[in-house]
């Protein structure tokens, strides 16, 4: 079992950041990769961001691709997502979850574990 913990969420006007933050528990996160999903209101759930176990490969969406970085910290098991240049889509509830299971990270399916998601507000 693996717990998510969410954090960093808030309200922010267009062109500012957020850094979300993703605290795992129960097991070691080294074993295991990470990404971040969002969802809006009446949208399917859809992938933002992820990281392999090592930390040596990202994916990301086009929509965030250059505006949106992931890193983790194995040692403190965290996984954080800096948002730059936040735009009123980026609006969403955003979710972080593990991968142990090969095969793509774009596959919300793929993913275990799921934290409980953090609000993410962009005002124009």
């Amino acid at each position: 079992q693996v717990q998510l913990v969410e954090s960093g969420g808030g309200l922010v006007q267009a062109g500012g950041s957020l850094r979300l933050s993703c605290a795992a528990s129960g097991r070691t996160s080294s074993l295991f990769d990470m990404g971040w999903f969002r969802q809006a209101p009446g949208k399917e759930r859809e992938f933002v961001a992820a990281i392999s176990r090592s930390g040596g490969s990202t994916y990301y969406a086009d929509s965030v691709k250059g505006r949106f970085t992931i890193s983790r910290d194995n040692a403190k098991n965290t996984v954080h997502l800096q948002m730059n240049s936040l735009k009123p889509e980026d609006t969403a509830v955003y979710y972080c979850a593990v991968k142990q299971r090969l095969g793509s990270y774009y596959s919300s399916y793929l993913y275990e574990y799921w934290g409980q998601g953090t609000q993410v507000t962009v005002s124009s």
